[in-house]
């Protein structure tokens, strides 16, 4: 692996083909994946691999809950609706999609139905949920802890040939998620992430969203010139 090619080169994908992603390979990007740093070797991070029928309740139930107006419950707080850079960041990537995909801004119907796709986690075969210990639950440091391990994990798999889109939608009805999923009590829901092979000619695979320059990121302190 070369990790700069693959940092550089890596994309979130929407799109998939049907088949699943073999349980060896994933094992793989697993393994791969839980050699990120933890907070004191902690090792908060768990991962419910989920395919198949299970997958489809998740996402029938997620969609009809959402459809039907239903809050959303999802364990961890949320950061409600971006403001400001942020929000110019979210629109920005958002009309890159909707020019790919040939959504115009004021088709609603259209939109709607991308929203959607989310909360079926973009039809993906394969869904990884990761969680915390519950005794970690205020716990900052266990946070950033998974999505050390998340970042691996998403690497690994681009590696492989395989894409992911980190999707926080899929779990908006955390609930129906920790049924069909069996996820013990003790842990709790943080995010999930859409995995498979990317599909052929599907347009919003091949975004690029843009990127903050380097020097807006960074400041250094204690260096010469």
């Amino acid at each position: 692996m070369d990790y700069e090619k693959i940092a550089n080169e890596r994309r979130s994908i929407r799109g998939y083909k049907p088949e699943s992603i073999p349980k060896d390979i994933m094992n793989e990007i697993i393994s791969v994946a839980k050699q990120a740093p933890s907070s004191m070797n902690s090792q908060p991070w768990h991962v419910h691999v989920v395919t198949g029928d299970p997958l489809e309740r998740i996402r029938n139930g997620n969609t009809a809950k959402m459809m039907a107006g239903a809050a959303p419950d999802r364990e961890i707080s949320s950061h409600g609706g971006y403001t400001g850079v942020h929000r110019e960041r979210q629109k920005g990537v958002a009309g890159q999609l909707f020019e790919a995909m040939g959504i115009p801004w004021d088709d609603k119907e259209r939109r709607t139905d991308w929203a959607m796709r989310g909360f079926r986690q973009f039809e993906a075969p394969v869904s990884v949920v990761g969680t915390i210990d519950r005794v970690l639950a205020h716990s900052t440091v266990a946070y950033l802890d998974l999505g050390q391990f998340i970042y691996g994990m998403v690497l690994a798999a681009w590696d492989r040939g395989i894409g992911s889109v980190i999707n926080g939608q899929g779990i908006s009805q955390s609930s129906v998620v920790r049924e069909h999923a069996n996820i013990p009590e003790d842990e709790i829901i943080v995010i999930t992430v859409a995995m498979g092979y990317p599909a052929d000619g599907f347009p919003a695979n091949n975004v690029e969203s843009e990127r903050r320059p380097t020097e807006q990121i960074v400041t250094y302190v204690g260096y010469d010139g």
